[in-house]
């Protein structure tokens, strides 16, 4: 498989545009002063304007998703894949809390479901993709079903796998279903949401959105305006759970490496600007920020995914078996992610379905999947260094990223 090279030019330019803003500066912008908060806090009337709460109920979703599988799978139980599918959906209550279960969302009708790619239908998206993706995920259901029945992972048995003290469920391919879950969603449901739903300006000025914003005409019973709330939205994804979850925390891992110091603070600093520019009726300003959080963030799952990679090939040597196969299980789902993300120039993903859906294919494409340890030792460099040339950086910068 060979990629066309694309490497990411709008990092660099928005890297230097944005050297030069603090944390808290004030900027003249169209001769009126654009304030930008220390903080993600914006308000009007001495009240908050700020409203992410859907997106906080989907991140905790996903979290009891993830700890049904893990707790099922290393106490004994059996995973009841219709409790996941009553999770997906948000039906018969499955959640711990009332607040969730009474919260009216849910994660599956916003998997694949943005306006930009699955219903204006850019991005190469389709309404049959959409319908087969979320097919996909109720798949990691019964897979995370048949791992839980008592049987040994081996080749072409689901089965449970010790990993140190722990114990992992991992499918008959070698697939672990809640990492393929965790990561996949991670891509498919809250990136697409961020970059291609709530950051595209047919969601944020449709219909009247942008007279609205200008004349500050709130929406009925909220003290917010539609663009406001959407903006607000897309943060969410990222931010709306607190403690470092999912998108938050890998950005920060990335972040952590030096080759990559400035995207967490790029990220959330263009979110505040732009917000800001929302208030001060800053259009021109807002779109600059939804290009560097779009490019910024595309290139976390690309890193991680190459790390994953890498990381996964050392332990075919260290142990073979689930500690392995675990981090070729994010990789697995990273590698989804790409497909959601969106280049700002040209408003497509910087990988494409086709392009992904080879990678993803080849990943498992030894006999018996990931079990086949001579196979992806003889492939799994290749594939880190197609996806880390084809978003600007090497396989070594993204290998030290812990």
């Amino acid at each position: 498989m060979r990629f066309k090279n694309v490497i990411l030019p709008s990092l660099a330019v928005v890297a230097l545009s944005f050297v030069s803003c603090s944390d808290d500066d004030n900027n003249t912008v169209n001769d009126t002063v654009l304030v930008i908060p220390a903080t993600y806090e914006f308000n009007r009337n001495d009240l908050s304007t700020v409203d992410y709460s859907g997106q906080s109920s989907r991140l905790l979703m996903l979290q009891e998703m993830g700890n049904y599988i893990k707790t099922n799978g290393t106490d004994g139980s059996i995973v009841d894949a219709s409790v996941l599918v009553n999770m997906y959906a948000n039906t018969n209550n499955p959640f711990s809390t009332t607040e969730l279960n009474e919260s009216g969302k849910q994660l599956r009708d916003k998997t694949a479901a943005s306006r930009d790619y699955f219903v204006n239908l850019g991005g190469g998206g389709s309404t049959l993709e959409q319908t087969q993706v979320r097919a996909f995920f109720a798949s990691q259901f019964d897979d995370a079903n048949a791992a839980s029945q008592g049987n040994d992972a081996a080749a072409n048995v689901a089965g449970k796998y010790l990993d140190g003290t722990s114990t992992r469920l991992f499918a008959a391919n070698g697939l672990e279903p809640q990492q393929v879950l965790l990561k996949g969603m991670m891509g498919a449901c809250f990136m697409d949401q961020i970059v291609n739903n709530y950051l595209s300006t047919a969601v944020l000025d449709e219909g009247s959105n942008r007279d609205d914003n200008t004349n500050k005409v709130l929406v009925s019973g909220k003290n917010y305006t539609e663009m406001e709330h959407k903006w607000d939205e897309a943060y969410g994804y990222i931010y709306g759970a607190g403690g470092g979850k999912y998108w938050d925390s890998y950005i920060n891992q990335v972040d952590a490496d030096v080759d990559f110091n400035t995207v967490a603070d790029d990220i959330e600093l263009a979110f505040r600007k732009g917000r800001a520019a929302i208030v001060a009726n800053d259009y021109e300003v807002r779109d600059q920020q939804i290009e560097i959080i779009k490019s910024k963030l595309a290139i976390v799952p690309a890193v991680r995914a190459v790390y994953y990679l890498i990381e996964g090939k050392a332990k075919l040597v260290t142990d073979s078996g689930a500690k392995a196969f675990h981090a070729l299980s994010e990789a697995y789902g990273f590698i989804m992610a790409l497909r959601y993300t969106n280049n700002p120039s040209t408003d497509m993903p910087y990988m494409t379905k086709s392009e992904v859906d080879v990678l993803l294919a080849e990943l498992t494409a030894g006999t018996n999947g990931l079990w086949d340890v001579d196979y992806l030792n003889a492939n799994l460099d290749g594939w880190a260094d197609e996806i880390a040339t084809r978003f600007g950086f090497t396989v070594a910068q993204a290998a030290t990223v812990n």
